[in-house]
C-alpha cells in the first residue's frame, strides 16, 4: 500500500480549488451535508466560503484507518428532511465510491431536494461513483492520509508492524522504509509519541 500525506496548508489550498470549481459552475448550495468523519473539515471550510449556515452531518462508516470494513453503513442518519433544498454532499475522498453510493441512497429517502451535488478533495479513478466536483484527481491509487486522521492511520500501521518501533525516530524510519510515508519532522515529533502510546495501550488491552 502506498501513502500520501496531506498537510494542513495543502488541505487549505485544495479547499480553495474545490470552492472555485463549484462557484465557477454556478452552484449555490443552501445546505451542506458532511459525510463524517472525514468530510467534516472540508464541509466546514466550504460552508464558510459559501456563507452557508446550515451545515449538518451524516456518519457513514467504511474505513477504520486504512483498514476497509466489509461494507459502508449509515451509523448516524441525517437529522432532517431535505425537500426543496439545494444540497452539497461533501467528503474528503472518493475511493471505492461505496460511501457516496450509500449516502446518496440515504439522501434520496430524505428528499427530494431541489438540487443535489457531490464534492470531494480527492477523486480516485478506482471509484464507482464520479463526484460532481473534485479538487484533485488521483490516477495512481494510494492511501491519502489527512492531518485530521494522522494518528488513527499511523496507529493502524504500527499495529501491523513486526518488531514494533519504540522511539519516534525509529517510527519515522520504519514508515519511510516500509510504507513509503515520509512525514515532516515537526509533524512526526508532534504525533509520534501519541501513536506509540496508543500502540502500547492496545498491546496491554490484548493481554
Amino acid at each position: 500500500m502506498r501513502f500520501e500525506y496531506v498537510s494542513w496548508s495543502r488541505f487549505a489550498s485544495l479547499c480553495g480549488v474545490l470552492y472555485r470549481r463549484i462557484d465557477a459552475d454556478g452552484y449555490k448550495p443552501d445546505l451542506i451535508v458532511a459525510v463524517t468523519r472525514g468530510g467534516y473539515p472540508v464541509a466546514r471550510v466550504l460552508a464558510d466560503y459559501f456563507g452557508v449556515l446550515d451545515l449538518v452531518t451524516l456518519k457513514i462508516e467504511h474505513y477504520r484507518g486504512p483498514d476497509k470494513m466489509r461494507s459502508a453503513v449509515v451509523r448516524y442518519p441525517l437529522p432532517l428532511d431535505i425537500p426543496g433544498r439545494r444540497v452539497l454532499l461533501v467528503d474528503d475522498v472518493c475511493d471505492s465510491g461505496d460511501t457516496f453510493a450509500v449516502a446518496l441512497r440515504h439522501l434520496d429517502a430524505k428528499g427530494p431536494p431541489a438540487a443535489l451535488r457531490t464534492a470531494v478533495l480527492h477523486h480516485k479513478q478506482t471509484s464507482g461513483v464520479t463526484p460532481d466536483y473534485h479538487a484533485r484527481r488521483v490516477l495512481k491509487w494510494r492511501w491519502i492520509t489527512y492531518p485530521w486522521a494522522l494518528v488513527e492511520d499511523l496507529t493502524s500501521l504500527v499495529a501491523r508492524m513486526e518488531g514494533r518501533p519504540e522511539t519516534v525516530e525509529a517510527l519515522g524510519e520504519r514508515l519511510a522504509a516500509v510504507e513509503g510515508l515520509e512525514l515532516p519532522s515537526g509533524v512526526l515529533e508532534e504525533v509520534g509519541p501519541i501513536v506509540l502510546a496508543r500502540a502500547r495501550e492496545a498491546d496491554i488491552n490484548r493481554l
